[in-house]
């Protein structure tokens, strides 16, 4: 008995371990409020074609599901809200919607989550959010019929107007006339292991108060912090302060355990006159670049520090059928033609400069480079390179063996590249050039051969396809964690391998 206790006990230890050793995943939201959007087959092979591996759509439309059939993306569905009525009424209802609308296409379509309803609270024609959790239930019910439970995941998915106060984030509380709805639902997702899913745009918040928002607080670009007087929390941007909020929220109510998951966020291209300011392709670019590095590499949040969680990017096309004010319809990351808005990496590894209307980077310095500095030691060369690889997040392919900047195999050479690499993805500055004395800028390109080094006036790696987006996920480094996260998980599971072997002798 006592060593069935400790085996359940390691293996326990060794799951929520294991939890810290994978960086959070970044998919993207695929709408279709629009009537000159691609076919699904065109819009799958363009997905595909960017290495995005995690896809959210907001129905269970037929041709949709079949389209992304026999390929490796996860795919999150949803029941929309009209449907909430039917499917929390008569299990019967689900059970056939499950068997006509779903296992036709599953597994070849990597179904991994269903959403019941979308930010319910919000919906002014039905009283939505009293259908919701006897609907999840109903479709769990059905799920689990089939042997289904354990592998698609039920949840809904809320706004943030479901908090009564979110700042400080500390003092974050659920709003309570949402009680007779929240309580059950958290009480499902805590049961299943579901994610609590939310839709979060700090877009709004600068939009509707720029006065008392600063708008490098919102993109992830504030050089000053924003202090929780009950923690002494540290809060650099928006972003955080709102998941910590929910997260505090959710401690009150003792619920805990939950993970959070962004089902949207993201940032429009476009608006109407009093949008002006905010939604631009620059701040659009700005604010989603730094969503993804910030995801993929688990930096996780001031009360969360390390923790990672998944967000998805809302949306891939400006969709032209949607109300409202002209925002509505531009937050696309493609036009319908299939060509990018604005440049953007899903990988976070190659973080594209972000250039102004005169076309130099925002920093101001122009065409520049960054590399090694004759004077520098080799271990101050040898100690920064490290570090631009690891912690640093820099795509280091190039100077590997048989690839293009391998050649002269020197370590001036090479920490050259990373240097300029590292100083071109952070905006060109003087600090990101600085590697400790180590680095030196110069206004002469030191490209050579095929080894093009990038620079704030534009050249590109010859990596980086047409349409702006890097299209070699297969050799990133930006999914990647710091080197002493993996280092830890493999000494985790080694101790696990240990035990279970010391278990099984007694």
């Amino acid at each position: 008995m006592a060593r069935d206790f400790k085996l359940i006990f390691a293996i326990s230890l060794l799951l929520l371990l294991l939890g810290y050793c994978h960086g959070g995943k970044v998919g993207v939201c695929y709408g279709r409020s629009a009537d000159d959007l691609p076919t699904p087959e065109k819009v799958v092979q363009l997905i595909k074609q960017h290495n995005i591996q995690y896809v959210r759509i907001y129905d269970y439309n037929p041709q949709v599901l079949k389209a992304f059939g026999n390929t490796s993306i996860e795919l999150m569905i949803g029941v929309p809200n009209s449907d909430l009525t039917a499917f929390s009424q008569f299990q019967s209802n689900v059970d056939t919607w499950l068997k006509n609308s779903v296992l036709p296409y599953y597994p070849t379509t990597k179904i991994t989550y269903i959403t019941v309803g979308a930010e319910s609270t919000d919906d002014p024609h039905i009283n939505a959010s009293s259908f919701v959790v006897p609907a999840m239930q109903n479709v769990l019910t059905a799920l689990r019929k089939v042997g289904l439970s354990r592998r698609i995941k039920v949840s809904t998915t809320l706004s943030l107007g479901v908090l009564s106060r979110s700042f400080p984030p500390s003092a974050g509380a659920f709003n309570s006339s949402y009680a007779y709805f929240l309580r059950p639902m958290l009480e499902f997702l805590a049961e299943h292991q579901s994610p609590f899913m939310i839709d979060l745009y700090p877009y709004y918040a600068y939009r509707d108060s720029p006065n008392n928002v600063s708008l490098d607080y919102v993109l992830f670009e504030s050089s000053s912090e924003v202090i929780d007087p009950n923690t002494g929390l540290l809060y650099k941007n928006m972003f955080d302060a709102q998941v910590d909020a929910l997260y505090y929220a959710l401690t009150a109510l003792n619920f805990r355990t939950i993970k959070i998951m962004v089902t949207e966020t993201g940032w429009p291209t476009k608006g109407s006159p009093k949008e002006k300011a905010a939604a631009s392709p620059d701040n659009a670019e700005t604010y989603n670049t730094n969503i993804i590095r910030h995801t993929v590499t688990n930096q996780g949040t001031p009360a969360k520090p390390g923790e990672s969680m998944n967000v998805y990017i809302f949306s891939l096309f400006n969709e032209n059928r949607k109300s409202g004010l002209d925002s509505e319809r531009n937050w696309g990351l493609f036009y319908p033609d299939q060509t990018s808005v604005y440049q953007l990496d899903f990988t976070g590894k190659n973080s594209v400069l972000r250039s102004n209307s005169s076309g130099t980077n925002s920093s101001g310095s122009g065409n520049s480079w960054c590399i090694a500095s004759s004077k520098a030691s080799e271990r101050d060369l040898k100690g920064a390179l490290d570090w631009a690889c690891g912690p640093g997040n820099v795509d280091c392919t190039a100077i590997q063996p048989s690839q293009p900047c391998f050649q002269p195999d020197t370590l001036v050479s090479h920490a050259s590249f990373v240097f300029n690499s590292y100083f071109q993805l952070n905006r060109a500055t003087d600090v990101a050039c600085s590697f400790g004395g180590a680095g030196v800028k110069v206004n002469k390109d030191p490209s050579y051969d095929k080894c093009i080094y990038i620079s704030a006036g534009g050249t590109k790696s010859k990596a980086m396809n047409a349409t702006g987006l890097t299209s070699s996920a297969s050799t990133s480094r930006g999914n990647e964690l710091p080197r002493w996260i993996l280092r830890l998980c493999l000494v985790i599971l080694l101790l696990f391998g240990l035990q279970t072997l010391n278990l099984q002798a007694l």
